[in-house]
């Protein structure tokens, strides 16, 4: 019998055909083992399927199906191949991988006991170490799914490989993620406590690598021999611990092309399909609502911090405390003879949209134009969306967020600021949503709700194959599966809305 080692990818364009990865399966296979490398999705190959670009898998998220489960899926499916080859030893079952390649070694390791041995490499870090190093280490889709941390943190994914041997290798120079000053040391003090109860103290080592870059090269690859041979995962004898010089045995990605059969699916396919059915038949309700957007319910604490006018228009500007989370920015402009307030909020941000508030303005409406958590000054810089994704990984959701702001400015207005009722009006698909859903859930400040732009159905997303960089709150996990624009609309009545 061999060893088995399951060779994953990371986010390497070049999927399987990139040379270090090649270089380092052909020295495994050298060295008597079985290594099979799966390529990635949306990676090499598959990169030539955009439905699955890893941005897409929310659109499962928004049905109620896990798009994370696809990829795990996936690499337990590799894991059944490799078992599957001739002379495979299920005794000796490993997996290694870099970067996205790593995420994948602890996922698959720590949820699937055949795994024998994990060599991850610079692929995760702790969901706290991610928040103090954020231009870092906020990950992507797959790596931050909805709720995870609620269920679980990286270091507890760590602890879960004991007592079988964990090898975590991080590069001290790494120019992309998880650098080994801060990643690897949260991890370590997590799961030793967990390798030492269960007698296995001397089988969580730690590697760290000094070369330039985010890089599996040949010292750290060294490392993995070494780690096989402490382990007896050597299929020979003489198992040589240097790399065997393999660089003119690598092939082009032509050469090593699958044939793959017609129709194979992807996220946005399997989206499309799953959204056929959705909603789910029941009555409108608005405590479900509340329960799957995770609408928070925050108080207000006014600041002002400016005054002025325009437009024929006083103005006063807001910071507006919203409990210990959130400060949003606001422009308060009242008209002559103002008979009713509208608070307003675009997708463009309130900045720029100052024809509409105009507008407002004309028709005799005090207008409070607020820009929400990601929209206009209230946006992230750098990745936004990346930070979006983290918030639904910690248990909250983005539009839920969004939408507690926007009710919780209404009830500011509405309490005690007089001029009559406080509409909502808004102006693109993203506060069309917003809005539609703040004005579902608060049923005594919002008098009503205008909207320009917004979608008429939640397929929309899906439709248009959107991705979670582009409207993260619109991903909101299993809003599909109870809820679609209607049945949403259906909680504003008997107020208006009006949708131009």
């Amino acid at each position: 019998c061999s060893s088995d080692l399951l060779n994953v990818n990371g986010h390497e364009k070049t999927g399987m055909a990139t040379p270090y990865i090649q270089e380092r399966c052909i020295n495994l296979a050298k060295r008597g083992l079985l290594a099979l490398n799966p390529e990635w999705l949306g990676r090499g190959q598959l990169l030539e399927e955009k439905g699955l670009d890893h941005y897409r898998m929310n659109q499962l998220d928004l049905c109620g199906t896990s798009g994370l489960g696809v990829f795990h899926l996936a690499v337990r499916r590799a894991l059944d191949v490799a078992l599957g080859l001739p002379n495979a030893d299920p005794e000796r079952v490993a997996v290694t991988g870099l970067s996205g390649g790593g995420w994948q070694t602890i996922f698959l390791g720590a949820l699937d006991e055949r795994v024998k041995l994990a060599n991850p490499v610079a692929g995760y870090s702790s969901y706290v170490t991610r928040v103090q190093f954020p231009s870092l280490d906020l990950g992507d889709s797959e790596q931050t799914p909805s709720d995870l941390a609620t269920v679980v943190d990286y270091t507890h994914l760590t602890a879960l490989m004991a007592p079988r041997p964990t090898l975590l290798t991080y590069n001290a120079k790494d120019n992309c993620c998880f650098r080994a000053d801060y990643a690897l040391a949260p991890l370590v003090q997590a799961a030793s406590p967990v390798f030492r109860l269960l007698g296995a103290a001397d089988r969580l080592r730690q590697h760290v690598n000094h070369d330039a870059g985010h890089n599996y090269g040949r010292d750290n690859r060294e490392a993995l021999y070494r780690f096989l041979r402490d382990h007896r995962f050597t299929a020979t004898a003489d198992f040589p611990l240097a790399e065997i010089p393999s660089e003119a045995e690598v092939r082009t990605a032509d050469e090593l092309r699958v044939p793959l059969l017609p129709g194979n699916q992807d996220f946005n396919s399997l989206a499309r399909r799953i959204a056929a059915g959705l909603p789910l038949p029941g009555k409108p309700d608005r405590a479900r609502l509340c329960a799957v957007v995770h609408a928070p319910e925050y108080v207000v604490v006014p600041t002002e911090a400016g005054s002025g006018s325009a437009w024929n228009a006083e103005v006063r500007r807001w910071r507006l405390r919203m409990g210990l989370d959130w400060t949003l920015p606001a422009v308060e402009l009242t008209p002559p003879g103002a008979r009713s307030t509208i608070v307003f909020v675009a997708d463009a941000g309130r900045a720029a949209a100052a024809p509409r508030v105009r507008e407002l303005l004309a028709a005799g409406h005090r207008v409070v134009a607020v820009d929400p958590f990601y929209f206009g000054e209230s946006k992230i810089a750098g990745q936004p969306g990346l930070f979006a994704i983290l918030v639904a990984a910690l248990g909250e959701r983005p539009l839920g967020i969004q939408a507690g702001q926007v009710a919780a400015v209404a009830r500011w207005l509405a309490d005690g600021r007089g001029l009559g009722p406080v509409g909502l009006v808004t102006e693109g698909p993203q506060t069309g949503l917003i809005g539609l859903v703040a004005a579902a859930l608060e049923v005594d400040a919002i008098s009503g709700l205008e909207q320009r732009g917004a979608m008429a159905s939640l397929r929309e997303v899906i439709e248009g194959d959107v991705t979670v960089m582009q409207r993260p709150e619109q991903f909101c996990f299993g809003l599909l599966r109870e809820f679609d624009v209607p049945q949403i609309g259906a909680l504003v009545s008997p107020r208006p809305l009006v949708a131009r």
